[in-house]
């Protein structure tokens, strides 16, 4: 056993509660949520106690990711005056949808939820899309934002376990294409940010917590059931469930380290009026065979989609500039 592999066991066994050890209150976790300004949809987990905060990292991630889910649980989440009801299946996991109903439509924007369950409380917080966004940005986190190097033996679960939000690094340069990419004049209508990831949904508040520290725009964030039947098909079903949901047309950005490739493309030849561009960051050694980028604009530097989508009218050129100057698009870029 290597001298990671132990510590990993040794954490794991002691996140694990013992039987004598009294138990904590109920805890919930609810991710940052989309919604529309007609109808917006709150997801979350109870959990049987709080997962912790204190200790190393790799303990702390142990905790949470070996933290028990409270089935049955009565939950119940408002938003701005509208309330419904759920009950938590087995998993732990709730989802309820919240009408405006016969009242003035949600406000775009960021709105507070609050949600209570088994005792406990939590707010999260909704994104409500304005009808006129021109489109969804939506993207991968894990290697796409934060260099997590999943395609490395080991790379992941090292990143996962010895890392946290302050100290796992960001891609540079990522957190200002997206800037430039929602920015727009006052007034105007701003793209909404989803991150559709492969990171445990147990890992929503670190999460939140690194894209806000590495000043990454506020997002939705749709994460995956842990277990071993959730390793793959977890990303189409969410793409699905956006375009099912949403009008606008999506902008996605991924990496080559694992299938974004692939389930990108398979997404935009199958609805082909609602992908406006792929941006795919390389996040493998050497060159990726032009069939895996199937129209999708590969990139190393930022700088590179950012001037794609500012020649698209996708992104602000004047935030393109500022952040990548004398920086210009990759020649023959598609």
């Amino acid at each position: 056993m290597t001298r990671l592999a132990a510590a990993l066991a040794a954490a794991l066994l002691t996140a694990a509660p013992s039987p004598a050890a009294p138990r904590e209150a109920p805890a919930l976790l609810v991710p940052p949520a989309l919604g529309r300004t007609d109808l917006v949809w709150i997801s979350g987990r109870v959990l049987e106690e709080a997962q912790g905060q204190h200790g190393p990292a790799a303990l702390r991630t142990a905790r949470a990711l070996s933290a028990s889910n409270l089935e049955g649980a009565a939950v119940e989440v408002t938003f701005l005056g509208r309330t419904a009801r759920a009950v938590s299946g087995d998993d732990g996991e709730f989802l309820v949808a919240i009408p405006a109903g016969d009242g003035p439509p949600f406000p775009a924007g960021a709105s507070p939820v609050q949600v209570r369950a088994g005792g406990a409380g939590a707010t999260g917080v909704v994104h409500v899309v304005d009808p006129a966004a021109p489109f969804l940005l939506v993207t991968d986190f894990d290697d796409t934002v934060a260099v997590t190097n999943v395609a490395r033996p080991g790379g992941a679960v090292r990143t996962t376990f010895l890392e946290d939000a302050d100290t796992q690094p960001a891609v540079p340069g990522m957190a200002a294409l997206y800037r430039c990419l929602v920015v727009r004049p006052e007034g105007t209508p701003a793209p909404a940010v989803a991150f559709v990831s492969g990171s445990p949904v147990q890992l929503a508040p670190r999460l939140v917590r690194f894209l806000e520290r590495n000043g990454f725009p506020p997002a939705a964030l749709f994460l995956r059931n842990l277990g071993p039947g959730s390793l793959s098909g977890y990303k189409e079903p969410v793409l699905r469930t956006l375009l099912a949901r949403f009008p606008q047309k999506l902008v996605l950005i991924g990496d080559t380290g694992e299938r974004d490739p692939e389930i990108y493309a398979a997404l935009a030849r199958e609805f082909p009026d609602r992908v406006l561009r792929i941006y795919l960051r390389r996040a493998t050694a050497g060159p990726d065979p032009a069939a895996r980028l199937d129209g999708a604009l590969p990139f190393s530097d930022p700088a590179v989609p950012a001037r794609d989508a500012a020649g698209r009218a996708l992104a602000d050129l004047a935030c393109v500039d500022a952040a990548f100057p004398g920086k210009g698009a990759a020649p023959g870029a598609p």
